[in-house]
């Protein structure tokens, strides 16, 4: 790899989370640039995009559907060309929450109790107790997220949740801390705490400079810090995730850890976390994207 090499970052597309991709994707080109690549900035308009020529290999910096889903991994797959991240089927399964959920589950990574809902007039199911959260199963960056704290409140929770997907997947509401772990090169990263200053780690507080605050590494003791990062790399791996990722965590009061979910294209803006991750690490902004290139460029044919 040398700094000449002709870079495409993909950015903006057609998701519900088009804004922040496109934060992401800027800060990326900002930071390749500084480093001395020659960078293209593409937002790709499903079936109509064309990557300039010369290009070397695609840095995704898109979010949600088609950037998440596999959709346009598959794509440039079919052109041959290298890209940042997951793979097609990694990719489709972290995307899921049900199916993540079911990998975890046969890995034994620990999960929370949950049901799917795929009809808005659907009753609460038997057997359950507020809290809850429902979060459509094909969405990400809290889009469509509700936390119910009474079953009066699940219907008009439920409807809303369906208008984001199909499917709505609700599972008990770990009560405890919330944490995420980043995952670069096959290594975790150290554990960043999510603390909102108000209410819970929805859109508003995860995209609002200052709404949140995030320690890094988070204060856990050695033995809770090995099992949070031990849960997120299997929940990774379950997936069958490569290069790089992020998976939130749940610690519950004795210290045990749940995984929420793998995002397999994390947001790479100013307030993301990954990034706080690899910070933490010694490792800076331009470093960081420069290394998930390197593992990028590496699968280039030969």
């Amino acid at each position: 790899m040398n700094a000449t090499d002709r870079i495409t970052v993909m950015l903006g597309g057609p998701s519900a989370e088009r804004e922040v991709s496109l934060r992401s994707g800027a800060a990326i080109a900002s930071a390749l640039r500084s480093r001395g690549f020659a960078v293209h900035e593409l937002d790709p308009v499903p079936g109509l995009w064309t990557l300039p020529a010369g290009t070397q290999a695609v840095f995704l910096a898109l979010h949600g559907t088609y950037g998440e889903d596999g959709a346009v991994q598959a794509e440039l797959e079919r052109l041959g060309m290298p890209y940042t991240g997951c793979d097609v089927e990694s990719s489709r399964l972290g995307f899921d929450k049900v199916l993540t959920k079911a990998r975890c589950d046969r890995a034994g990574v620990p999960t929370a109790r949950s049901c799917v809902f795929s009809n808005p007039a659907s009753a609460w199911p038997p057997g359950w107790e507020p809290p809850v959260v429902l979060k459509p199963v094909r969405q990400g960056s809290s889009i469509g997220l509700h936390f119910v704290d009474r079953v009066t409140d699940f219907p008009a929770a439920l409807a809303e949740s369906l208008w984001h997907d199909t499917e709505v997947l609700m599972e008990e509401r770990i009560l405890g801390r919330e944490m995420t772990v980043g995952i670069l090169d096959g290594r975790a990263l150290p554990v960043v705490e999510v603390r909102p200053r108000k209410g819970a780690y929805d859109y508003q507080n995860k995209y609002t400079s200052g709404a949140t605050d995030y320690l890094c590494p988070a204060p856990l003791s050695p033995g809770v810090t090995a099992a949070v990062q031990a849960a997120a790399l299997g929940a990774f791996g379950a997936v069958g995730g490569r290069d790089y990722g992020r998976v939130d965590v749940m610690v519950r009061d004795d210290g045990s850890p749940v995984v929420l979910e793998v995002n397999t294209l994390p947001g790479m803006t100013e307030t993301s976390l990954l990034p706080k991750a690899a910070a933490a690490a010694g490792i800076d902004f331009a470093g960081l994207c420069q290394r998930m290139l390197e593992l990028a460029l590496q699968r280039r044919p030969h």
